[in-house]
């Protein structure tokens, strides 16, 4: 399929819509804009999100639906502040407020996905074919969700059957380099039975932006989405719910080394297995109790088709197994003064977490233990404060306590102001601790920190050592949990038929894992591990805004100024320690403060503009979703340790149009077209972006 071919089915279906009696239209689309603000990851009870004192961005189905997009990092890479990046494996991880994906949580109906890549987390895995809304609660949420949670949580909130007829939805789509897209999504309750099935199905057949190196650039994948969700209302007071996913992908691999092509594949199969089972024992106190076990494989082989020989033979295997216990008890006074009110939410739980992979000598197990508390009340009439904290028992670091405040006071109907600090966490990881890989080409070694003084000591038996640079002492205290700091102070504003949300941000990072030299080997490499040293932070402002121009026409904007540095490196250009090589005279001299730029893939500015037009009477929506990010340095080009404006990895600040027009039929078939990356942008160092990318989508509603 040509990739311009759908641009101009955009303007066939645009000019045929506006041709149909618009201005003779009295229908009001209020209702079918209205996105369901109910939120429950940033307080685990229902909220509505003008209520929140807590930075929070809800995306709705009919947003997703609107958009056209079909995997979770498209979608999140069109909210303000919150970026996807691509990181050297290929992978698209989500950042926010400048904070990378290692440290990002991410949920579906409550519960933690594992599988990271280098502590990254896909978001291509993710279809949205069946998301009701997707919540991200952003800076430190760790009072509640412990580690992985300490820059913020991404939760996937799957529809739920209300109606007792069958209904769902099919749909196939069909776009550039071959991309398919195939959704079947079924509902139906049965009085006290309900039960929900969703299947997708997501190839293409790949694309190459670098003609000069052998290869694609991203190579032909093929992956499967099956979710089955049943709920059962026993009576009034309980209920179940179960749910059952199963994701697979193989995708093929192909590497060039001394001129043999060695080939092969990756695949990747995850399951998920979720029960809740919902308690309300008084008209004040309910009671959840869940059991959730997931398990995530990925694989390769790279093989000499001709030989035989093997390149690479590597495998992943995560287990994660979680029993939780919670309850919400709701205070209220006999005096009936609403605002009195409080909800104290309290729960705990266990969570074994398992892996075995190669390069690590044996399978590793973590074990930890939790309880968490948070009062949610209104001391006042027009205030809201909520107070958590959460207390972690881990079998490989140091207990942690993590404690949150928020608050929320109401000036008047229009304008509220809303302010919060937060301590988050992240334990070491797996590959942090017990990594034990040899590059085999090169000759460098990585070593995790708990492995690190039995594994030097066997290369040193083997000779293989030169020079040991730390002490023993350095490798015998544990490794410490980074954490941080979060402040955010905003206001939410209601102006006409407009809403502007604006926040303020920071967040400071101390004891940062990463990796240090700590021995030279004799054959002129280096041995790593991992240690805590590194302090960092982020500041900056996002603000979002909203206007109803008419209730056919919606337009919203939003923008975000990031800063983000290391705070040694800061002071090492304060002190004139750090130094670039002047290309004029070759002379080295110390940067200044100006040129240091700040950590890698982080942009100064974000920015996005959307509109949303209905045209009721022909049926049609059009929309179109602008995208600005500005420019970013991918790594350190000169030696020097750190991002300065003379390095040469830049990619420069570049703009992403995004356009879609929908048009239903008999009021069940939907015809959409649409183009994202229509100004054709490309860059060999971004993978992800492959220029134009058209495409059509039918879909049937039952």
């Amino acid at each position: 399929m040509s990739q311009k071919y759908p641009t101009y089915l955009i303007l066939i279906i645009c000019q045929l819509s506006f041709a149909q009696n618009v201005m003779n239209s009295s229908q009001d689309s209020i209702l079918s804009q209205h996105l369901d603000e109910v939120i429950v990851t940033a307080t685990r009870t229902k909220r509505q999100l003008s209520s929140l004192p807590l930075p929070v961005t809800l995306v709705g189905k009919k947003q997703i639906i609107k958009s056209g997009t079909v995997r979770l990092n498209e979608i999140l890479n069109e909210q303000t502040g919150i970026v996807t990046v691509t990181d050297e494996s290929g992978f698209q991880g989500v950042q926010i407020q400048g904070i990378a994906s290692d440290y990002i949580l991410i949920l579906i109906d409550g519960v933690p996905l594992v599988g990271r890549s280098a502590g990254n987390f896909d978001l291509s895995r993710l279809t949205v074919g069946n998301i009701k809304q997707i919540e991200v609660v952003k800076g430190p949420s760790s009072s509640l969700y412990g580690s992985e949670a300490l820059g913020g949580v991404i939760n996937i909130i799957t529809e739920k059957p209300k109606t007792e007829d069958l209904n769902g939805n099919a749909s196939y789509r069909i776009g550039s380099f071959t991309q398919q897209d195939i959704n079947l999504d079924l509902k139906q309750g049965l009085e006290k039975f309900r039960y929900g099935f969703f299947a997708n199905r997501f190839s293409s057949e790949g694309y190459d932006l670098n003609e000069d190196v052998d290869g694609q650039t991203v190579n032909p994948y093929t992956n499967y989405t099956l979710n089955g969700r049943i709920y059962y209302d026993f009576n009034d007071k309980l209920t179940l719910f179960t749910s059952a996913r199963f994701y697979d992908q193989v995708q093929d691999a192909g590497f060039t080394l001394d001129t043999i092509n060695y080939e092969g594949d990756t695949k990747e199969r995850e399951w998920n297995a979720h029960a809740r089972l919902d308690h309300k024992w008084t008209p004040n106190l309910t009671m959840a109790y869940e059991l959730y076990y997931t398990n995530y494989v990925a694989t390769e082989l790279l093989a000499d088709p001709i030989s035989t020989d093997v390149l690479s033979d590597s495998d992943f295997n995560q287990k994660l197994f979680r029993p939780e216990v919670r309850g919400s008890y709701t205070f209220k006074n006999d005096n009936n003064i609403g605002y009195k009110n409080g909800t104290l939410t309290a729960g705990g739980g266990l969570q074994i977490d398992e892996l075995d992979r190669t390069y690590f000598d044996k399978t590793v197990n973590f074990t930890s233990q939790y309880l968490y508390a948070q009062y949610d009340f209104n001391p006042i009439e027009n205030l809201n404060i909520i107070a958590g904290a959460r207390f972690d028992n881990h079998s490989e670091y140091n207990n942690q306590f993590s404690p949150k405040l928020a608050l929320r006071y109401r000036l008047n109907n229009n304008l509220s102001i809303k302010g919060s600090v937060g301590y988050g966490f992240k334990a070491p990881d797996f590959r942090q601790l017990y990594f034990d890989f040899t590059n085999s080409a090169v000759g460098y070694t990585v070593l995790g920190y708990n492995v690190a003084l039995d594994k030097l000591q066997e290369l040193e038996e083997q000779e293989q050592i030169l020079n040991v640079v730390v002490s023993e002492d350095d490798l015998s205290k544990p490794l410490e949990a980074e954490s941080s700091i979060g402040y955010n102070l905003g206001a939410h504003l209601k102006h006409g038929k407009g809403i502007t949300e604006i926040n303020f941000f920071r967040n400071d990072f101390k004891n940062l894992i990463d990796t240090r030299i700590i021995a030279s080997k004799t054959n002129g490499q280096n041995v790593f591990s991992y240690m805590n040293f590194d302090e960092i932070y982020t500041t900056g402002f996002e603000i979002n805004s909203s206007y109803k121009l008419t209730n056919e026409l919606n337009l919203s904007a939003g923008y975000q100024l990031l800063y983000a540095f290391d705070k040694q490196k800061k002071q090492d250009v304060a002190d004139n320690q750090v130094f670039v090589r002047d290309a004029t005279n070759g002379q080295s001299v110390a940067l200044s403060q100006a040129d240091y730029f700040g950590l890698v893939n982080r942009s100064r500015h974000n920015a996005n503009f959307k509109v949303y037009y209905d045209i009721p009477a022909a049926s049609t929506n059009v929309n179109m979703r602008i995208l600005y990010r500005s420019k970013y340095a991918q790594y350190d080009t000169n030696g020097n340790g750190l991002i300065d404006n003379f390095d040469t990895s830049f990619i420069d600040g570049f703009v992403t149009l995004n356009a879609a027009v929908s048009k239903t039929f008999y009021s069940d078939i939907t015809l959409q077209v649409g183009a994202n990356n229509l100004l054709d942008y490309t860059d060999n160092n971004i993978p992800t972006m492959p220029g134009i990318q058209g495409y059509v989508k039918l879909n049937y509603q039952f």
